[in-house]
């Protein structure tokens, strides 16, 4: 991984961290910092991943599809967990 600097902020980025910044903030009122919203995005994807991992055998692969699949981390049917995003 390339460490960097800066961050671009396209119009898309930008909705991303506005709605992501919603989800972190304790109120209406709240503006939590880019580098919280970060963490706080890292964080869930990999409890996501673990999540995944654990429960598999106790549940069925089709319903952590319908649960789990998004467009960053997917189940592949009855093999691993992948991410999607790159």
């Amino acid at each position: 991984m390339t460490k960097r600097t800066s961050l671009k902020l396209t119009d898309e980025r930008q909705l991303l961290f506005d709605k992501a910044s919603e989800i972190v903030a304790r109120d209406t009122s709240d503006d939590p910092p880019r580098s919280d919203v970060i963490d706080a995005a890292l964080t869930h994807l990999i409890e996501s991943k673990a999540n995944i991992e654990k429960v598999r055998g106790e549940i069925d692969p089709t319903t952590i599809q319908k649960v789990a699949n998004t467009s960053v981390l997917g189940l592949r049917y009855r093999t691993q967990v992948k991410s999607r995003w790159r």
